[in-house]
């Protein structure tokens, strides 16, 4: 019998009007969602620039939501106090940038922070696997990174199942995130791979109606309340 999900909806700001971040993460908090994911690029680690802490700090005043940064950076952990003094309290690195993964889970729990991890479509669930009991989050890419309103690759599906029955088999306390082309179609696949967080971002901002209601069409699709 498939496990009914109580799912975590975490909007990317990606798709967002960054001459009105204010007001939009307003508006993401108004929609009913849970957290809110700032994705910060560099240019080097992906193909994409996107925004610095202080963005984010001036920001954080504007809702009682939850932030989470996703660095999608070349090098990040000289940068890992500025994210956390911004007001993320949940910082993510990717396995491919970390040369000492160990060392920099580390050094953001240290900081006050819950620690993730991401991993690109190609990389390998074994990645990660001996630094799982220093994360919080892992994130599973659902679309390679660097820009929003990719298709989502069905491919990864095995990827998270394998997390999940990893997590479970551990009896491990980490949330188990994806993130790529979610939208009302997808979702419900995801879940029933065994991904628990879905960030979305085009669909959430471009999809018919308010954002609440597409929030609220993603939960019912990733429960099977509607197909």
């Amino acid at each position: 019998m498939t496990e009914t999900v109580s799912p975590m909806l975490v909007a990317s700001v990606l798709p967002a009007d960054f001459a009105d971040l204010g007001r939009q993460v307003q508006e993401i908090e108004k929609a009913g969602v849970d957290r809110v994911q700032w994705d910060v690029m560099d240019g080097r680690f992906v193909p994409n620039i996107t925004f610095g802490p202080d963005v984010i700090a001036s920001c954080r005043g504007q809702v009682d939501l939850g932030f989470e940064a996703h660095l999608m950076v070349a090098e990040p952990d000289p940068m890992l106090a500025r994210w956390v003094e911004a007001g993320c309290e949940i910082v993510i690195v990717h396995a491919e940038a970390s040369r000492h993964l160990h060392r920099t889970l580390g050094r953001i729990r240290e900081l006050g922070a819950r620690a993730g991890v991401a991993l690109n479509p190609a990389t390998p669930l074994a990645a990660v696997e001996h630094v799982l009991d220093l994360v919080d989050l892992l994130l599973v890419m659902t679309v390679n990174p660097g820009f929003g309103g990719q298709a989502y690759l069905a491919g990864m599906e095995p990827k998270i199942a394998a997390a999940r029955a990893e997590i479970d088999r551990r009896g491990l306390d980490i949330e188990l995130e994806v993130d790529g082309g979610i939208s009302t179609s997808t979702i419900r696949t995801a879940a029933r791979a065994g991904a628990r967080v879905f960030c979305t971002g085009s669909a959430l901002f471009t999809g018919p109606g308010t954002m609440a209601d597409s929030a609220l069409a993603m939960r019912a699709a990733a429960t099977g309340e509607i197909a």
